[in-house]
């Protein structure tokens, strides 16, 4: 619960911090990889943005509305192949509507129930985001792509997967230190440890970046009581820079998550071993 609580705060801070910097730069919200594998999609994909939410917290309402960016951003780089419907008023969704696309009520003991979840479809095939949470922004671009490529190739009738997604030796070598035992694990229980594995890294970073992110905003305070305005500009600045840095690690670790996802999933796990380990 502590490290989860300090995920919680250090990617709530940051990524919204980094949403903000970069929002006037449409293009560059999703990584390379991503708008790579969305620009080679096999079959059209619809996005179902299920927001039905019943609370005053600014931090659940902000999340929401950076989702609703993301996911126009995705819908732009899938040239065409991704529809968006969002399902965020009286009118457009309903608790039933939501529970039929297999998104998980909360909120229960408050008032009426809320949904905030996406639903990913092609054809008669779907993949749920059951429930968004802010503490699992990082992931959610990595969950998201993952998911879309998923349904578009097994709706679509090209099974070759994209350059972007063939795994690497890191992936592989990572794929037989987190499943010793492939053949044994299924798709939810893999997702399962990887995600406890991309908690971990973010605490690593987290307890990595801390002291240098305190000196900088220190640096700031410092500037502050002086009064020297160039000087405060230039501990703003490094502050930033600090904070984009730490950003860059988590977003590489969500690359991480992403690619052991996309590996797994590629390979037939149920009937044959993961690939050799690299020597």
């Amino acid at each position: 619960m502590l490290l989860l609580a300090g995920v919680s705060f250090l990617l709530g801070g940051i990524l919204a911090g980094l949403w903000f910097h970069r929002s006037s730069s449409e293009p560059e919200r999703l990584s390379a990889s991503t708008r790579s594998l969305l620009g080679q999609l096999p079959a059209s994909v619809t996005l179902r943005y299920h927001c039905r939410l019943d609370s005053p917290d600014p931090t659940l309402q902000a999340f929401a509305g950076r989702v609703v960016q993301l996911l126009q951003s995705v819908q732009a780089a899938g040239g065409g192949k991704i529809q968006l419907s969002l399902c965020d008023t009286p009118s457009s969704t309903s608790p039933a509507t939501a529970a039929a696309d297999g998104l998980r009520p909360f909120n229960l003991d408050k008032g009426e129930a809320c949904f905030l979840g996406i639903a990913v479809t092609s054809g008669s095939h779907r993949e749920t985001i059951a429930r968004l949470q802010p503490e699992w922004e990082a992931a959610l671009e990595c969950d998201l792509a993952r998911a879309i490529f998923s349904v578009a190739t097994a709706a679509g009738s090209a099974r070759s997967a994209p350059e972007v997604a063939r795994p690497g030796v890191e992936i592989i070598a990572s794929l037989h230190r987190l499943l010793p035992d492939g053949t044994t694990v299924s798709m939810a229980e893999a997702d399962a440890i990887f995600h406890s594995e991309f908690l971990k890294e973010c605490g690593e970073v987290g307890a990595a970046g801390e002291a240098e992110v305190n000196a900088a905003q220190r640096q700031v305070v410092q500037a502050q009581n002086e009064g020297s305005l160039a000087a405060l500009a230039a501990a703003r600045e490094n502050l930033l820079q600090v904070q984009l840095a730490r950003t860059g690690k988590l977003k590489e670790i969500a690359e991480r998550l992403y690619l052991r996802q996309v590996a797994f999933q590629q390979m037939p796990q149920m009937q044959s071993p993961l690939p050799a380990a690299p020597r």
